[in-house]
């Protein structure tokens, strides 16, 4: 055993970077992994602090590169961020707010639409916002005009330039009546950061309510901010003049949470996820229960297994209270090993299945219906950009050379070649960082079998 930067890995060479591993599947994931607050939570998080006149302390933050970078964008604008005695905690003070140049905005940001989310609090702070050209994992179109017309309806004034885009309110900013076309989690955090301290009310409809809003939510109220959710996805907003910092412990990550739940039951392992809890992975639960696995709800995390053969299930992606579609590309690989025909009806992005071509090359029975399915009773009505990915199992993976491709479907790569037999090379692992703190010591702790590479 070779110990690599903290990572204990099989025969690892000191120095490797951790962008491609050599798996060697075949083996079931046993053991615990423990999560700690949601990526989605944390980072939105970290922008409020923008907003208050005095410093924050958010518990929990997890050691993944989007946190790295909304740190270092935090920063840029003069924010002061240094980290508290207890691990995962940091501090950040926005006494010195300040603007920063594009060219800084950009080399820091990289891929990330992090960005966007800082334009209400720096038009409350500085009067102005630059915003680059947006990256991020090319799933689908996520287009920025939800937050740009929220925006606007606030009293912004936007200018879209060459370099990316400039935004000042000459006359402040003010509450408004938003209707969001689809119930964006982005352009929902928008209205929020922005509206709590804008002049007046902002009755915001058909906005998302994930958790991680929810948590954002009561980040906000314990600054100062006056927020009501209303019936049928409203939430009402009364702007106030100051907000202070908070003190806040991050809910836990379910998507990381569900993505080792599908681990378990891909490699017929046994994986207790410390952390997570019931009531946010309720519609994942189902699921599991439904293609044949068990859990266990406990008092520190939730322990899963398979119960027996698995079995196909007809999944349809949503927003929340629904299905989550960063659940399905780890669950398709452990659909891949049950017996009979599954269907995963993708709605929210239109090209989220590009993942499953590995997948294929491994030995995979999946087709993908790039306009969806027409046939059908749908708890879900079709839209536009549907897919649909039927997987016929089960089916013996053996292991291929396989690139990945963005977040969630990397993690899928990596557990679709731990649960295939022979050796695997997975490249452009790295992104993976971006979500899963210390991804590779919690594999190396289930029993995976790898080699970091060069």
């Amino acid at each position: 055993m070779t110990l690599l930067n903290g990572i204990t890995t099989t025969g690892a060479r000191a120095g490797g970077s951790g962008e491609t591993l050599a798996i060697r599947g075949g083996r079931p994931l046993r053991g615990r992994v423990d999560v700690k607050g949601a990526k989605n939570l944390v980072t939105k998080a970290m922008v409020a602090a923008l907003l208050g006149e005095t410093p924050s302390v958010l518990r929990d933050v997890p050691d993944i590169s989007d946190v790295a970078v909304v740190r270092s964008l935090l920063e840029v604008h003069g924010v002061r961020v240094a980290d508290g005695d207890e691990e995962g905690t940091i501090l950040l003070d926005p006494a010195d707010v300040e603007s920063a140049h594009m060219a800084e905005i950009d080399a820091h940001a990289g891929a990330s639409r992090i960005p966007i989310l800082f334009c209400g609090p720096l038009l409350h702070a500085l009067g102005q916002a630059f915003i680059p050209d947006l990256g991020g994992c090319r799933i689908g179109d996520r287009p920025i005009d939800f937050h740009l017309d929220a925006l606007r309806k606030f009293g912004a004034v936007v200018e879209k330039q060459p370099s990316g885009i400039r935004l000042s309110a000459p006359h402040g900013l003010h509450g408004a009546n938003i209707h969001l076309p689809y119930p964006s989690v982005g352009a929902t955090e928008q209205v929020l950061l922005t509206a709590v301290r804008a002049e007046g009310v902002t009755e915001l409809r058909n906005a998302a309510i994930e958790p991680e809003i929810m948590d954002l939510i009561a980040v906000l109220q314990k600054m100062g901010a006056i927020i009501s959710y209303e019936p049928n996805r409203t939430i009402l907003i009364e702007g106030v003049d100051r907000l202070t910092g908070y003190e806040h412990r991050a809910i836990f990550d379910r998507n990381e949470a569900a993505s080792w739940a599908s681990a378990a039951l891909a490699t017929d392992g046994e994986i207790f996820v410390g952390g997570a809890r019931q009531p946010e992975l309720l519609t994942f639960l189902n699921v599991v229960r439904k293609v044949g696995g068990d859990f266990d709800i406990r008092e520190d995390g939730i322990m899963f297994r398979r119960g027996g053969d698995l079995k196909p299930v007809t999944v349809e992606t949503d927003v929340h209270p629904g299905f989550m579609t960063d659940w399905q590309q780890p669950l398709i690989v452990a659909l891949t090993q049950a017996h009979g025909e599954s269907i995963v009806h993708e709605t929210v992005y239109e090209n989220r299945f590009g993942f499953t071509a590995a997948l294929v090359k491994m030995g995979a029975d999946i087709t993908v219906h790039p306009h969806g399915l027409q046939d059908g009773p749908r708890r879900v009505p079709r839209r536009t950009l549907e897919q649909a990915a039927v997987i016929n199992g089960p089916t013996p993976l053996t292991g291929a050379d396989i690139t990945v491709p963005d977040l969630r479907g990397g993690y899928s790569h990596v557990i679709a070649a731990l649960t295939a037999t022979g050796q695997s090379t997975v490249h452009n692992v790295g992104i993976i960082s971006r979500g899963y703190e210390k991804f590779f010591s919690k594999l190396a702790a289930l029993g995976a079998d790898f080699d970091v590479l060069d």
